[in-house]
């Protein structure tokens, strides 16, 4: 299966429009997949691999509280990673992945239960998501394969994200252009 990263740093090289990566399993992944695009350089601010829980509060603004009742590994802190890496590096996009690629369980969560999640300019006047798109995964495999899938998701779920405001915008200037509000 082809990688969704050249597609991800065309779309958002045709829009003007940067991204930056928190990464937490993946520790390093997604941006090195980002970065092997020729081009990245006009897209991509930057990544934080915050790979221990407390770097994910100190670094990505992730709220304690939240990390000591559910653990790192939970759709709110992947949302605020999301957000807060978006904020920290100045980016249009910001994108995160928290979750257990095993080889044990952790903070009560079973091997291959991942969150991917992207935060960006949703809609005319959008400021931040911590409202942004989080989705679960229930990933099988080695933990490599844990981890790539991991990869392969968060940049589909950012395509997708992309191309619904391509589309939403396209529609939008059509309506102006043909008389429409």
């Amino acid at each position: 299966m082809s990688s969704p990263a050249p597609e991800v740093v065309r779309l958002l090289t045709v829009r003007g429009e940067t991204l930056a990566v928190a990464e937490s399993l993946t520790g390093g992944l997604v941006a090195a997949e980002i970065t092997d695009v020729p081009g990245a350089s006009r897209v991509f601010r930057g990544s934080v691999t915050a790979y221990a829980t407390g770097l994910k509060q100190e670094l990505l603004g992730v709220d304690a509280g939240l990390l000591a009742a559910r653990g790192a590994v939970d759709p709110q802190v992947a949302a605020q990673m999301a957000a807060g890496v978006r904020k920290a590096l100045g980016a249009d996009w910001g994108i995160a992945t928290t979750g257990v690629a095993g080889p044990d369980p952790q903070d009560g969560q079973p091997v291959g239960m991942v969150f991917v999640a992207v935060d960006g300019p949703f809609g005319a006047g959008a400021v931040s998501a911590c409202g942004g798109k989080v989705e679960a995964l229930r990933l099988n495999g080695s933990r490599a394969e844990i981890r790539r899938e991991s990869v392969r998701s968060v940049l589909t779920v950012l395509l997708r994200a992309l191309a619904d405001e391509q589309t939403g915008n396209e529609r939008a200037q059509d309506t102006e252009q043909n008389g429409g509000f």
